[in-house]
């Protein structure tokens, strides 16, 4: 029995493995925005900190390594920070560009889907 009075298209093993692939690219999109999130988070958490050092008067800050919290010359505490930013930021621009790649394959499974499946497929969120 047809349903919608649209006739009925053929799914190969092949469209299969692509709507596959676009869940599985989906999934790692959300989780990138997720991870993104928290990167953009954490630079901001050590921009206030940078900005709280440069407040700071002591010449020996207490530094939290792990979970425990030791006193730090503050021109470590400085360069440790910069450290900790430069790497945040590679990280969040790597982050990025992956995002950029999947959102890319995603766009490009859509055209191959929907032009075959046409409005008997839906690859969009609610």
């Amino acid at each position: 029995m047809q349903q919608g009075g649209g006739s009925e298209t053929e799914v190969t093993w092949e469209d299969q493995q692509n709507i596959n692939k676009f869940g599985r690219l989906n999934n790692r999109f959300h989780e990138l925005e997720d991870e993104i999130k928290i990167a953009k988070e954490t630079n901001d958490n050590l921009e206030d900190a940078s900005n709280e050092l440069i407040l700071s008067d002591d010449d020996v800050v207490r530094f939290q390594i792990g979970e425990v919290f030791t006193h730090v010359p503050r021109e470590e505490v400085e360069s440790r920070l910069e450290e900790m930013k430069e790497e945040n930021s590679r990280s969040l621009e790597k982050l990025e560009e992956e995002k950029d790649s999947v959102l890319a394959q995603m766009v490009e499974l859509k055209k191959i889907l929907y032009g075959k499946f046409k409005d008997s497929i839906n690859l969009e969120e609610d």
